[in-house]
């Protein structure tokens, strides 16, 4: 074999062992936000937001990636219209000033192959906290009907209402605040 086929073969192989990331855009009609906390001690509320934008690059290979999600706090839905006013208001999400609720990821943790954790900073009325989201599930493949490659995810953290300058009521209504977000991404 010649130098020249050579350096090709040699190429090929080294470009395929390392793949470039890959970028994901947050798929809105898969991706649900939530957020759950005591009322009174008489049962966990769990409400959503329904809109949220976003992309997740994920290298394998590396073992590296980012996570970039903007929540739209009009979004909220608690189920009650009446109620999705009053939370919108300025003793909770503010949204007429604050419309969103961001999160940018600092570092992806991985547990051999696959992501376990991502740390961030979330952003809630104007205040940034880090916070740790926790996976319970992630899954990488082709999706099925839309023929691309996607990844979803289930995440989870635990955050304190007042640190957020959400405070009104507490303790009678749980100042721990558990959110958590199911997420679909689709390959760009």
């Amino acid at each position: 074999m010649n130098k020249f086929a050579l350096a090709i073969v040699f190429a090929s192989i080294s470009t395929s062992a390392f793949a470039a990331p890959e970028t994901f855009n947050i798929d809105p009609a898969h991706t649900v936000p939530r957020f759950e906390y005591n009322h009174l001690g008489y049962s966990n509320q769990l409400h959503q937001f329904d809109k949220t934008s976003g992309k997740i690059v994920y290298d394998r290979e590396a073992k590296t990636g980012s996570v970039d999600i903007t929540i739209d706090t009009k979004s909220v839905n608690t189920g009650y219209p009446l109620f999705n006013e009053h939370i919108q208001g300025a003793d909770y999400f503010d949204t007429a000033k604050y419309p969103t609720i961001t999160f940018k990821s600092t570092a992806v943790k991985f547990d051999g192959d696959k992501p376990v954790a991502v740390d961030g900073n979330l952003t809630v009325k104007g205040i940034t906290r880090p916070v740790t989201l926790t996976l319970t599930s992630f899954q990488a493949m082709p999706h099925p009907m839309l023929k691309k490659d996607a990844i979803g995810a289930n995440a989870v953290t635990k955050i304190k209402r007042s640190e957020f300058n959400m405070g009104k009521y507490v303790p009678m209504v749980s100042d721990e605040v558990t959110l958590s977000i199911a997420v679909e991404a689709i390959k760009e």
